[in-house]
């Protein structure tokens, strides 16, 4: 196998630590925000469906209100 030349190796390490250091924690940091809308989005659905059973008309409001405000 033939040694990469020295131009070659900084080039690549140099990716390496740019994708590791900047672009790796963006996509952890979107990971954890999903995780937390995704939360949000069943709390929301529990108390509409708690709601619709119970007859409670302010809370299916409130959950109405809430519904319409999750976007995609």
């Amino acid at each position: 196998m033939n040694k990469p030349i020295a131009p070659l190796d900084e080039a690549l390490l140099k990716e390496v630590d740019r994708v590791r250091d900047v672009v790796l924690p963006d996509y952890v940091d979107m990971i954890a925000a999903a995780g937390a809308g995704v939360h949000r989005v069943h709390r929301a659905l529990d108390a509409a469906a708690k709601a619709m059973i119970e007859g409670d008309v302010v809370a299916m409001f409130q959950s109405l209100k809430t519904l319409k405000g999750i976007t995609g």
